[in-house]
């Protein structure tokens, strides 16, 4: 990893919906209509407008992504993304439908004028993705992203505990070793 995409990477523990940025992703269900954790805490912080907005899309397919007004929040955009659900598949396809989510909202923030995205730890809480490997397929797939990339200028990884964080944070400096 070149040193312009690692600064282009940020790792912060706290609370996705008070940060200011041009957009946030929320770990969504196939309905967009809310649910509990990220979702949830996304879903309240905006306010009503975003559940009407999200009822006219008609939901989102696992690996997919959509893209609402941020109402309340302090971000402007909110990207929609449905991770897999670890269980329920294999952990290729599971490894494939995950980094789809980061591509594709990637791509969304991209197309709609986006320089700051922040990611939670997208099917890490009760879809129960192990956050060792969400982690790689997160920063892996971000950074070739931001290899090409000219309008996402950062990447904040979002992560609401200690122990999370540490993952996503030791994972990058193992990258940073690896790369000297």
């Amino acid at each position: 990893m070149n040193t312009e995409v690692r600064d282009r990477i940020d790792i912060r523990r706290g609370d996705i919906t008070r940060l200011t940025v041009d957009a946030i992703v929320n770990a969504a269900n196939t309905s967009l209509l809310g649910g509990g954790g990220v979702d949830g805490a996304i879903h309240r912080a905006a306010g009503p407008q975003l559940l009407e907005e999200c009822r006219s899309i008609g939901g989102c397919p696992t690996g997919e992504a959509r893209i609402t007004g941020g109402y309340n929040l302090p971000a402007r955009f909110v990207i929609h993304t449905v991770g897999p659900v670890y269980h329920r598949t294999t952990p290729a396809k599971a490894e494939g439908l995950l980094m789809s989510c980061y591509e594709n909202s990637l791509a969304l923030a991209s197309q709609n004028g986006a320089e700051e995205v922040a990611f939670p730890a997208i099917s890490c809480g009760i879809y129960g993705y192990p956050i060792e490997k969400a982690c790689r397929v997160a920063i892996d797939t971000t950074i070739r992203f931001l290899e090409t990339e000219t309008v996402v200028k950062k990447v904040i990884f979002v992560l609401f505990s200690e122990g999370d964080s540490k993952v996503y944070a030791d994972y990058l400096v193992h990258l940073e070793n690896f790369s000297d």
